[in-house]
């Protein structure tokens, strides 16, 4: 299919409303030539026609000329759409792509460089196979934004994100398009495995960005060698993580290997030797073992883990080639058995700042598409300026630095969030200590044990929705052996736009039944501060857990001393007489708000506030107090309500034979849809607005 541009403008034309406009004014000028006897309306209506007549024009042109910047992809809402158009066109299509997502994602912030690195691959894939029937399977959905405009959300791709708008990734209640859910690392294989075994003729896994890391991956692998499937792995390598692409006679040999004529006659052979019954299973692997040893020797490159798994491999090869891209797929498409096409691409290609800084471009937030400015940067400057409250991992970062500092014990542990737990501020000054382990979250916490078994005190960082990949080995590696680990869990409770596979929501619940654990969470920057140094002293495994966002920063005065940390203690923030709130971490700091505005009101409330601190052990002197003061209960909590904050206080009242009314606030059983972190804490109700609402409620009972 070629691009008729007359037509575009003659139907852009029809549709424009300024046309109807001008159409209109060409009628009344029309009209009054042939009717109109007064010559001063007739001035006056031609006068109009003729200011108006060019602005129309313009408009239109300005509206065609904004229409046609895309001449394909606004002609593409279904990978059928692409499938009409000639391979000598889709590097036209990826170039379109790779704009309209830098132009979208500069004002609606998304994951920009990760999809930039993807296009070609996405086209080719699209192109070649016959989706929604053949399934490709995301791993990290952040590699799909392409995805996503060829599969008719291109009109609201700039919703993407956003509350009510796109999913951020892959999701199958959202598009037919979308295979499997896709917001946690490496799981494509082993899905897309489940889904060629289970009956699904062609599945492809699309693995990458630093997915391979983790175990998973490699337990699909595993899988993938030993039961017969006819499984393609796409490995997107934009680091050269396997093996490097080099000379021209390695393209050779993927030329040869991708070849109709040769895989055929391949075939044919290999047909003929088992109705001879030349060839069984047995010799069969024998025989591609063999294949794979001799193209290692004429390539002069090394066997590699997926020969080694007598999985097929093809590559590494071009992976920004999508004319090349098509015709290796179209090739191996209907090999049978697993395969690996091995592809390697550059993270923000065809954008030079994310190309030249791939992890401050991995997800920019706004920015001026020309300059590559960053809108962060300058609110960082006003930011600094107006001395802002620091952000919670910056808070950790810096204290962790200067508690390493000061005993040589201390060493750090992320699974590949250097930046985003601000880990980074630790590295640029002891990199010696510390551990980047990639996305290997059971590893990261396995190897602080490991650490802490040697007389190491590990802080080990990990975002709190990626630490439920890692809960068997905090219960048997950590917990069972009481080994002195600290888990600084970043983004607990609401996160925001990536949505509900990245919100914190699970940890308290999850941690709370595991023996010799100690949970805490801090309500200031200050008391993240002490929770961190008063956990160097500490036995055992300790769990400290703080959101996303800005810290609440005390305002400690002579009147108002400090209140330091003390291990298993909270502090009561008011006094009051009608009933008793129980919170613990930064939620308190709302519902300290939604309090004081009660209590300012004409015949306000009388709300006593407790900050627990820790969830376990818990204060168990404010719990008697409030036990015997109060009626009435309230908890709240910026997690699930089962299992957490308001269930410890029920527990605790029936085991020690108190009986208030308790009620508990929180997210209750549901996962948590994307929006910003405003829009979804009003949505739970857990915002000063909403917390307001539910204080009237109780003292309205």
């Amino acid at each position: 299919m070629s691009v008729n541009l007359a037509d575009d403008h003659q139907c852009l034309l029809r549709k424009s409303p300024l046309f109807f406009i001008h159409l209109f004014f060409f009628f009344i000028w029309f009209f009054a030539t042939k009717t109109v006897q007064n010559y001063t309306f007739f001035c006056i209506y031609q006068n109009i026609f003729v200011i108006l007549s060019p602005i129309l024009i313009c408009a239109n042109m300005r509206a065609l000329e904004e229409k046609m910047e895309y001449q394909y992809i606004n002609r593409i809402d279904s990978p059928a759409d692409l499938k009409k158009l000639k391979v000598e066109e889709l590097p036209a299509v990826c170039a379109e792509l790779r704009d309209f997502i830098i132009e979208a994602l500069s004002k609606n912030p998304g994951h920009l460089a990760s999809s930039l690195g993807t296009i070609e691959l996405t086209v080719a894939l699209h192109y070649v196979f016959d989706t929604p029937e053949d399934k490709l399977v995301w791993d990290v959905g952040h590699q799909a934004y392409a995805h996503k405009i060829l599969t008719g959300r291109r009109d609201r791709f700039h919703t993407n994100r956003q509350f009510k708008g796109l999913s951020p990734f892959t999701n199958p209640a959202e598009s037919e398009y979308d295979a499997f859910i896709a917001g946690h690392a490496s799981n494509s294989i082993s899905a897309a495995l489940g889904m060629n075994i289970g009956g699904d003729k062609n599945v492809v896994a699309i693995i990458g960005d630093g997915a391979m890391t983790g175990g998973l991956a490699f337990e699909g692998l595993n899988n993938t060698s030993m039961d017969k499937n006819n499984l393609l792995i796409v490995l997107n390598d934009n680091h050269m993580a396997i093996d490097p692409l080099k000379g021209g006679f390695t393209q050779y040999l993927v030329d040869l290997t991708t070849s109709e004529m040769y895989n055929k006659w391949r075939w044919r052979l290999y047909q003929v030797a088992e109705k001879l019954h030349l060839v069984d299973e047995r010799k069969r692997r024998a025989m591609l073992r063999r294949n794979n040893s001799l193209k290692a020797v004429l390539s002069k490159q090394p066997s590699n883990i997926f020969t080694g798994l007598n999985i097929r491999y093809f590559g590494p090869t071009d992976g920004h080639d999508v004319e090349g891209l098509v015709r290796i797929l179209r090739e191996i498409k209907n090999h049978r058995g697993p395969k690996v096409l091995h592809i390697i691409t550059k993270k923000g290609k065809g954008y030079a700042p994310a190309e030249n800084d791939q992890t401050v471009w991995h997800a920019p937030g706004e920015f001026n598409v020309t300059t590559g400015e960053r809108q962060s940067d300058k609110l960082q400057m006003t930011n600094d300026k107006l001395q802002t409250p620091p952000l919670w991992q910056e808070v950790f970062g810096e204290t962790l630095l200067e508690l390493a500092k000061k005993n040589e014990k201390i060493v750090g542990i992320t699974p590949a969030m250097p930046s985003g737990c601000s880990m980074n501020i630790m590295q640029k000054e002891l990199p010696n200590r510390v551990f980047d382990v990639g996305i290997a979250e059971g590893h990261a916490v396995t190897f602080s044990a490991g650490l802490a078994k040697a007389g190491m005190v590990p802080y080990c960082n990990i975002y709190s929705t990626f630490l439920q990949r890692a809960y068997d080995n905090i219960v048997h590696d950590v917990a069972l052996q009481n080994l002195h680990v600290v888990l600084c869990i970043d983004r607990a409770g609401i996160v925001g736009n990536d949505g509900a596979t990245h919100h914190g929501l699970l940890d308290l619940a999850y941690l709370r039944p595991i023996p010799n654990m100690q949970i805490c969470a801090p309500r200031t920057a200050e008391d993240l501060r002490e929770m961190l140094q008063l956990a160097e002293t500490m036995e055992g495994p300790v769990a400290i857990r703080y959101p996303r966002g800005r810290a609440a920063v005390e305002d400690r005065c002579a009147d108002r001393p400090a209140a330091p940390v003390r291990f298993g203690k909270g502090i009561k923030l008011r006094d009051g007489e009608d009933f008793a709130v129980l919170t613990i971490g930064a939620i308190g700091n709302p519902m300290s708000e939604a309090i004081s505005s009660l209590e300012g009101r004409s015949g306000g409330a009388s709300i006593a506030h407790y900050d627990m601190r820790w969830l376990k052990p818990m204060d168990e002197e404010i719990l008697h107090e409030v036990g015997r003061r109060f009626k009435t209960i309230v908890t709240a909590e910026d997690g699930i309500i089962a299992g957490g904050l308001g269930s410890a206080v029920l527990e605790w009242m029936s085991d020690h034979g108190y009986t208030p009314r308790v009620i508990r606030l929180g997210v209750n059983d549901q996962f948590v849809e994307h929006g910003s972190t405003k829009e979804l804490y009003h949505l739970l109700k857990l915002d000063k607005e909403g917390l307001c609402e539910s204080l009237l409620q109780v003292l309205a009972k």
